[in-house]
Formats: structure tokens, sequence, C-alpha cells
């Protein structure tokens, strides 16, 4: 029997629409969106250069950083001298939830890294939230680590004797009006990305290496001023502390799946993928740790209240030399710099996935002959986030990133157990280790630290989803293509194997 091949248009006798509740739980066939991945559909698609180097620098640079060089000074007084431990809860977390990405991201090797799994596993429905959930995580986090940018500017001009007025370097609730270098920093980004991914890609290798140095730089000199009384006591905030510090420096792992978002340019995306997220958490929480034991013992704990751009502080403070505080401000501003890159660029390719699907405009799902990239998209999603950045304060933007985020690691944990269950027979190029009890824990440790963000928090979730809904029953459910195929042709192509050597058709 062939399988249909879809024009545009509903063919005849294909019948209506599917009712809600059987929209909501249509799966998209995962050897559809490998089939869309490799050409499937006309048009341009993305191009095949990334190799496993630039894919763990993709997830080192979308993660490594946030945490330390933006979210240190706000965490440290929660936990207190037991950051350190802050740091290894969430890396737990996120450990336990990279795995099953490492699995999913062999599965269904495509750009829309969660979303896409759980449109494969859990249906319309949850796919639509998952999406919606990223486009808080992604977009959020980068006008949050952009806003740090503002911090390391200002202690780079300190060195010449300058500091940039508020009115320009803070966003209006902090004392300012509009943070300039934040939004200067997401609209190079942009125009980065617009050029080309491959070209991106090189230059983000170059600044991770250049992030890694300053970092381990820092430590070596922090450690000649190492007290370990500053350890003392460990928690005095107890244990409540440590986790609504690791609730909120959870933050500082988000990024690592941002390779997920390159399945559709990686050269041997089943080989690779999991070999760059799990290379990435190992590099990232290593780096973590630490620098955070570095930092507290160098100064203790209640020094870091109200104390931005930390690490520049203790490195002024403890060799007397601005010239070094000078270069590591530098490389920080760098260093941020890559988060944003990295984290915009996995931003665009989820919402290229979800227009292909038909749930946001088609503008989001357009590649440009000449470079590559979608670059309509690229250019809209880079000016929302540069108004952000320049206009919304840094701790409402860390939290709310934070909660989308979780939920959508949550998601690819269940999508694990769902396909272990119900296609075992899949050739999986990574499996997660301890199943079921991996996907469960990552599952219960995400639910943990989400209990733990505050209650602002949770309304500004809530505000969101419903946002998405309004979105969803709006544009999402009317335009979906997989909800317009009927159901003889949609059951048709659930059975075949999912490769995209079996399936060449088109939604509509």
């Amino acid at each position: 029997m062939t399988v249909p091949t879809f024009t545009g248009q509903r063919p005849a006798g294909t019948g209506t629409r599917p009712g809600l509740a059987s929209q909501l739980l249509r799966r998209k066939p995962i050897g559809q969106m490998v089939s869309e991945a490799e050409g499937g559909n006309d048009g341009p698609r993305l191009v095949r250069s990334f190799g496993v180097l630039q894919l763990t620098m993709i997830s080192v640079g979308a993660t490594l950083g946030t945490g330390i060089l933006v979210i240190l000074g706000e965490s440290v007084p929660l936990a207190g001298p037991a950051i350190w431990i802050s740091f290894v809860i969430a890396g737990l977390a996120a450990l336990f939830s990279a795995v099953s990405y490492a699995e999913m991201a062999g599965l269904v090797p495509v750009a829309g890294s969660s979303y896409s799994y759980t449109y494969a596993t859990m249906g319309e429905g949850m796919a639509w939230i998952c999406g919606w959930c990223l486009v808080l995580e992604y977009a959020v986090s980068v006008a949050a680590v952009a806003v740090g940018a503002g911090q390391y500017v200002n202690e780079t001009l300190a060195a010449f004797g300058q500091l940039l007025p508020d009115a320009i370097s803070q966003p209006p609730g902090d004392g300012g009006l509009v943070n300039v270098p934040a939004m200067v920093i997401v609209v190079l980004a942009m125009a980065l990305l617009v050029r080309g991914a491959q070209e991106s890609a090189w230059i983000n290798t170059v600044i991770v290496v250049i992030k890694v140095g300053i970092l381990l730089f820092f430590c070596a000199v922090a450690f000649t001023a190492f007290d370990a009384g500053n350890f003392e006591p460990l928690m005095p905030m107890g244990a409540a502390g440590v986790s609504a510090a690791a609730s909120r420096v959870f933050f500082s792992f988000i990024g690592f799946d941002a390779a997920s978002t390159a399945g559709e340019e990686a050269r041997n995306p089943k080989r690779d993928l999991p070999r760059a997220i799990m290379l990435s958490m190992l590099i990232v929480t290593t780096i973590y740790v630490l620098v955070s034991v570095a930092a507290i013992g160098a100064r203790p704990w209640g020094w870091f209240e109200g104390t931005e751009a930390a690490l520049v502080q203790i490195l002024n403070e403890t060799t007397h030399q601005p010239w070094i505080a000078l270069a590591f401000s530098i490389g920080a501003v760098l260093a941020i710099a890559s988060i944003v890159l990295t984290v915009l660029y996995g931003q665009t390719r989820i919402l290229l996935s979800m227009s292909r699907d038909g749930l946001v405009p088609k503008i989001f799902g357009r590649v440009s002959r000449r470079t590559g990239t979608p670059v309509a998209g690229t250019l809209i999603v880079g000016t929302v986030v540069a108004l952000t950045a320049g206009l919304v304060p840094l701790g409402a933007l860390a939290d709310a990133t934070s909660i989308g985020t979780l939920f959508a690691f949550a998601l690819v944990n269940v999508a694990v157990i769902y396909l272990r269950r119900n296609r075992p027979d899949m050739k999986r190029s990574f499996r997660v280790p301890l199943y079921p009890l991996t996907p469960i824990l990552g599952t219960l440790m995400c639910a943990y630290l989400m209990i733990n963000l505050g209650a602002d928090t949770w309304l500004v979730f809530g505000v969101w989803m419903l946002v998405g809904l309004a979105a969803y029953f709006g544009y999402g459910r009317r335009n979906s293509r997989v909800a317009a195929l009927s159901e003889e042709d949609y059951r048709e192509l659930s059975s075949r194997p999912a490769s995209p050597e079996h399936v060449k058709a088109e939604l509509p």
C-alpha cells in the first residue's frame, strides 16, 4: 500500500477533523518527523554540518556560566556555604533528565527537542504545553542572561574609572529605564544567527574555550585565599534554604538540552547527540561545583548578599590587580554572549518545528535558501527577547525560566517510559541506565524543585499557561497538520517503521 502524499489541500473523502479529545491525543509518527528533517517536504531544509564537538560546545555554551556569573550572588544568601550542595542537587535533577534527553535525541533526531519527543509519545495537547513551556524557557532565559551582562560591562568600564548610568544599564524596577547592554548582546547574537548556523557554532566554540579558561583561572586565584572557616556553619538556613537555592540555581543547568534542538543540523545525530548531551553535563557540573567551593572558600557567605559580579570582586580583592579583574570581566561578557547565542539558536529551532506542524504561524518555519537558517523567525524572536532583556528585572526572569524548564524536563522522562513500553522494538543508540528508576527519579526531582519555587513564580506560570491555551485554541488547533489527516491516513502513517526510508508522505 502506498503512503498518501498531500499537497496542502484536504483530499476528497477524508472526513472532518477529529474531536477535541481525539486531536489532543493524536501523536505525530516518529517516521514522519525524521522524513521531514531529511527533506520529505518541499522547500529548503537545515544543513547538516555539526559534529560531536560543535554539538557539545552548543550545550556547554548554552549552560556554563549562567549560574556562576549571574545567579551566584542571589543564591548564596539562600543556602549559605552549602551552595555547592545546591548545585549538586540541581545537577542531579538535570542529570536524570539529561540521560532521558540522550535516549530521546537518538530516537527522534529532529529540531524540536522535548516538544517533538512529547508529540511522538503523549499527543498534540501535551506537545503544545511542552512547546509553550520551551518558549518560556528559552526566550526568557536568553533575556535573563543578557540582563546579567550589564553587571560585567560596568565592571569592565570600572577599570577605566567609568560606569554606565543606571538609566541605561538597569531595567525599570531596578532603578533604571532600559538595560542597553543586555539589548545590544541579544541583537548581536541575532545578527550572527541570521548569517548562518555553522559560523555561529565555530564562534561559540572559541568563546566556550575562553569561558572555561577564565573560570578555571578564577578557581586558581580564589584558592590562594581559601579559608575553611567560611564553611561553618554549613547550612545556616537549614535544608529548606539549600532546597530553595537548588530550585533557583537549576536555572544554571538550563541549556544542556540545546544540542537536542540541533538534531536536524547534526551529521550523525543518532550517535553524536547522546554523546554531546552527556559530555556537556559532566563538564558543566564539575566546573560549577569547583567554582562555588572556591568562591565560598575565598569569602564568607554573608559577603555575597547584594553583591553584583561577585567573582570579579573576589578577584579584585584577592589580587589587588585591576587588570586581572578587567580581563575576567571581558571574558565574562563573552561567556554571557555565548549563552545568549546558543539559547537563542535553540528557541528558533523549536519554533521551526512547531511551525512545521501548523501550531504556530508559518513564518517561524521559513528557511532561507541562501543561509539555510530560519531568518524571519530569528529576527522576530530576537526582537522580542531584546525588548524583554531591556525592560524586565533579572530575578523574575530566572525563576520563570526554571519552572518552564522543569516541566519540560519532566515530560521527557515520561516520554522515555512511554516509548520503552509501547515501542520496545525501536533501535536505540543510547539507553537510559537503571530503567525505569532513572526516568522516574528524574520526574520526581523536577516536581520537587518546582514545588520549592515561590508563589509569584507559580502565578506567572499559570498566567503563561492560560495565554498558551488561548493561542492553541485560537490558532494551533485549527491549523494542526496532524489533525488534518483522515483517520485512515493517520493510522497508515502511524503503523509505518520509524525511518525516513519508509515514510515519505507530506502532511497537508
